[in-house]
């Protein structure tokens, strides 16, 4: 008897252990965005927000299902986000500050929010909806009314990033093939490509055996 309450107490230990020091740990916070006064991220499947200052973080999101990839808009006063809700993923929209979040994509197919346009009236995201195969994917904006989406003129693009003038779109091409391969230099290595939006004509980024994604214009 005692033998097998000495072999129980060893068998849970590793796990008190784990506990206690999980509670140390720093929490994973993902996906952030930034605006001049706020920063908004994802825990536990869930949107929330603190200040750039820092301070105690505020829930944005309670519904079950998961929320990711927020984005807020131009002025910082609405985050769009990519929700998962009975079974399906499409793009939403919530303010800032707290309210209910507002459905814009009905699509069956995946739609994954990528950002907004300029002037703050449209939402950038991705959608394999106008493939055939489902092996491709495209960019489209849809306005805050959520009517119907715009596609690019892009035959296939991931995660754009809007010149300052909205002219040109920075943007990946083909999806990353192989997230976790550092040194993946096969053929659907990730590239960089200018786009013109009003001729869709095309400027490769010059690049030299690298895996280039996340544009950016600063």
């Amino acid at each position: 008897m005692q033998k097998l309450i000495l072999t129980l107490a060893f068998s849970l230990l590793p796990s008190l252990l784990c506990f206690g020091q999980t509670s140390q740990q720093p929490l994973l916070l993902r996906k952030p965005t930034i605006s001049k006064t706020n920063i908004a991220f994802v825990y536990a499947g869930d949107l929330w927000i603190v200040g750039r200052d820092g301070g105690e973080a505020k829930r944005l999101t309670t519904g079950i299902g998961s929320e990711t990839d927020p984005q807020f808009s131009p002025d910082g006063s609405m985050i769009a986000f990519t929700g998962e809700y009975d079974g399906n993923t499409d793009v939403f929209v919530i303010p800032s500050m707290g309210g209910e979040p507002k459905r814009l994509t009905f699509h069956p197919s995946n739609d994954s929010v990528q950002g907004w346009t300029n002037d703050g009236k449209q939402i950038l995201f991705l959608s394999g909806r106008g493939s055939d195969s489902g092996r491709t994917a495209q960019l489209f904006t849809i306005p805050m009314n959520g009517v119907f989406p715009t596609v690019l003129p892009l035959p296939m693009a991931v995660d754009g990033a809007y010149s300052p003038d909205s002219k040109r779109l920075a943007y990946e091409p083909l999806p990353r093939a192989f997230a976790a391969w550092k040194r993946y230099r096969g053929g659907r290595a990730s590239a960089i490509w200018l786009a013109n939006l009003s001729d869709s004509t095309v400027e490769k980024l010059p690049r030299t055996d690298s895996n280039d994604f996340d544009p950016m214009w600063i």
